[in-house]
């Protein structure tokens, strides 16, 4: 999600005028008139929701569980994961597990436990992600939006897909943001910390890096019958921006999505599994769409497939040899 708070005048009154018709509540419901009813119909599936107790993610998994499903819930504190299983129809269709996907050591000890549990994963959602003012630098020394919103994202679907934890025909959904469009694929400052540092940037550019992430997997599965999507579900009144964007919240409080509002699209992939025309291309409102609006964002070095090598240069100096052993084993 964009940030205008710092902007000039006329640009934070451009920002408003252009996006609150499409981004809000607006849009949604002008939309919507025109969808067909989804039957939300999930029986047999297993869904892995990663950030899935509150929020976008955890309306996405709501629908799964209430169609059906078995759901995957993967959030940072277990007395909320506890806490949504118990809110749903079908507590026990609900499979707590705890783990902060801004430590990569966290992401493979999760990974290991999913492999344990025998269930192939039909859907896989990577909703988790954070937007901080603040540099703050994880345990493992990288920067924490890079960490959360791209790195953990890179490392464990690829181990679902090295230890042939994703079912054939799955659908993996990446949840990114409006926020991406400010932004090129810029890999050299995906982690980047010290002198320099904006945290809207480094969330933006790691939104962008979703797009071209699932571009790099929709290269490396076609021929396939697994899907890979990202989308981005619009201004959604969550937990994490009232405590990233106060401003913004305020602002726009009455018109920001609720967030089933948000999840519909990604609810809509999962069952519908639509044909995309383009590899590149964002979801938005359960229509593909281009992933820019600003030419300036197009113009970039930098490519999908420059993109994994670095995230995958990071886990191997992160993890080691300990990481391509236990994928082996």
């Amino acid at each position: 999600m964009a940030n205008p708070s710092n902007a000039p005048l006329k640009k934070i009154i451009s920002f408003y005028l252009r996006f609150t018709p499409s981004y809000s509540q607006i849009g949604y419901y002008a939309r919507c008139l025109l969808w067909r009813r989804l039957k939300g119909d999930f029986r047999g599936q297993t869904w892995l929701v990663v950030g899935g107790s509150e929020g976008i993610g955890g309306s996405a998994a709501r629908s799964a569980v209430k169609g059906g499903a078995t759901v995957i819930c993967i959030g940072r504190d277990t007395a909320k994961l506890q806490a949504f299983a118990q809110s749903t129809a079908h507590p026990e269709r609900v499979i707590a597990e705890q783990a902060d996907f801004s430590l990569m050591k966290q992401v493979m000890d999760l990974a290991d436990r999913v492999e344990r549990r025998g269930l192939k994963i039909d859907v896989l959602v990577n909703n988790v992600g954070i937007q901080k003012r603040d540099q703050i630098i994880t345990a493992e020394g990288l920067e924490t939006s890079f960490a959360t919103n791209i790195l953990s994202h890179y490392l464990f679907t690829r181990e679902l897909l090295a230890r042939d934890l994703l079912a054939a025909d799955a659908s993996v959904i990446e949840t990114s943001s409006g926020g991406m469009y400010n932004h090129p694929l810029n890999v050299k400052d995906l982690n980047i910390t010290g002198e320099g540092y904006l945290g809207v940037r480094a969330y933006g550019l790691s939104k962008r890096a979703q797009v071209s992430l699932t571009e790099h997997w929709r290269r490396q599965s076609a021929g396939t019958p697994r899907r890979y999507y990202v989308m981005h579900p619009g201004w959604v009144d969550t937990a994490a921006v009232g405590r990233s964007m106060p401003r913004f919240r305020a602002t726009l409080k009455s018109v920001l999505r609720k967030d089933h509002q948000g999840a519909d699209t990604i609810v809509y992939l999962a069952e519908r599994r639509p044909e995309q025309r383009s590899d590149d291309s964002i979801w938005f409102d359960r229509s593909e769409r281009e992933p820019h609006i600003f030419a300036r964002t197009r113009d970039t070095r930098d490519t999908p497939e420059s993109l994994a090598a670095y995230l995958e240069q990071q886990c191997q100096a992160l993890l080691g040899d300990a990481a391509t052993t236990r994928r082996q084993a």
